[in-house]
């Protein structure tokens, strides 16, 4: 049983619910009674990092430049948009157009991407998605061109901050999954994701534990008790 915290125990049907530091706490502790691995990160760690971004385009845009590349290289280019679009809105993108997108070191492609989130926005596409179930907040995300399943799952976690959402494809959460469970090889996104159903209704909370170990591990701290809180951004 989750216990204390079944509050947060809802279907994708339900109206939405929202992480709070203290559900947060409550999800950690469940999830850690229930089972032995991710029991391990909490004992050493305690609650992760809520890992939280304001919701809108300029949250929306920046995962869409952190796809496939590291955290650092997405910041560089986030910072150097930043410091030459002016106004730094979506209308500000669209008026700034793909090509001198490119100009400043945007791929063609996330170029492309980078216009569609933005007309996304300016079109009202997106207004609702906060009052949507993960469901249909999900679907309105891929139909944003250049929006996939990672990109729309780290929104809904990050930004919404869904306690159920699992970002598909996200190589640091198959990475540390693997460790964690002393696997020979790195499961596939799908067989994550089966894996990750067993930690409904609180995927998100599991994601940020796995997330908090995979840095733990990258940064040669392994899990003692003497680790410092990590920052995933």
């Amino acid at each position: 049983m989750f216990g204390p915290s079944t509050h947060l125990n809802r279907t994708a049907k339900d109206r939405p619910v929202r992480l709070t530091a203290e559900s947060l706490a409550a999800a950690a502790k469940a999830l850690a009674e229930r089972d032995a691995h991710l029991a391990l990160i909490h004992r050493v760690h305690g609650t992760p990092p809520m890992w939280a971004r304001e919701p809108g385009f300029s949250t929306l845009l920046r995962i869409i430049l952190e796809q496939q590349v590291s955290l650092v290289s997405a910041r560089a280019m986030f910072l150097r948009l930043k410091s030459n679009i002016e106004p730094f809105t979506a209308s500000g993108f669209i008026e700034t157009g793909e090509a001198s997108l490119r100009a400043l070191g945007v791929t063609r492609q996330k170029a492309l991407y980078c216009v569609c989130v933005a007309q996304a926005f300016t079109n009202g596409d997106l207004r609702q998605i906060g009052r949507m179930n993960d469901e249909d907040a999900h679907a309105a995300l891929l139909r944003i061109k250049g929006v996939g399943p990672w990109t729309a799952g780290i929104y809904l976690l990050m930004a919404l901050r869904r306690p159920d959402i699992w970002p598909d494809g996200d190589v640091a959460l198959a990475t540390a999954a693997g460790r964690l469970r002393k696997m020979n090889a790195r499961p596939s996104f799908f067989e994550l994701a089966k894996i990750a159903d067993g930690w409904r209704p609180y995927r998100s909370v599991a994601a940020r534990m796995l997330w908090q170990y995979y840095l733990a591990e990258r940064n040669g701290r392994k899990l003692s008790a003497s680790s410092p809180d990590l920052s995933y951004d």
